[in-house]
C-alpha cells in the first residue's frame, strides 16, 4: 500500500517562495507517477502539477505556469512543488497524490497523501 506525506506547508507573503515535499512508501514509488493537487476553501479540488516516473512528461494547470516547478528524486521516493512569486489566489490545502495508471488525465491519481496547509497573505 502507497502512504503519501506532505510537508512545507505554512505561512508566507505574496511574491515569496515555498517548497512543499512529499515522501512516499514502498518500493514502487519510481514506477508511479506523482502529482500536486489543491483545494482552496469552498471550491472544488484542482489539479496543479504532475510528473511521470521518470521526469520526461511535465504538466501544469495554467494558473501557475512559469511559477511553479514539479521534480522528483526517485532515488528518496520523493517529489517536489517548488512554488515562486506566490499570490493570495495560491492560498489551498496542497495535497500529493501517485497514479499507477499513468500520468494523465489527472483523474488517474488514486493514492492521496493528508495535505499540506499553504496561506499566502500579507
Amino acid at each position: 500500500q502507497v502512504q503519501l506525506v506532505e510537508s512545507g506547508g505554512g505561512l508566507v507573503q505574496p511574491g515569496g517562495s515555498l517548497r512543499l515535499s512529499c515522501a512516499a512508501s514502498g518500493p514502487t514509488f519510481s514506477r508511479s507517477a506523482m502529482g500536486w493537487f489543491r483545494q482552496a476553501p469552498g471550491k472544488e479540488r484542482e489539479f496543479v502539477a504532475v510528473i511521470s516516473r521518470y521526469g520526461a512528461s511535465i504538466k501544469y494547470v495554467d494558473s501557475v505556469k512559469g511559477r511553479f516547478t514539479i521534480s522528483r528524486d526517485n532515488a528518496k521516493s520523493t517529489v517536489y512543488l517548488q512554488m515562486n512569486r506566490l499570490k493570495f489566489e495560491d492560498t489551498a490545502d496542497y495535497y500529493c497524490a501517485a497514479s499507477d495508471l499513468g500520468a494523465w488525465p489527472p483523474s488517474r491519481y488514486n493514492y492521496w497523501g493528508q495535505g499540506t496547509q499553504v496561506t499566502v497573505s500579507s
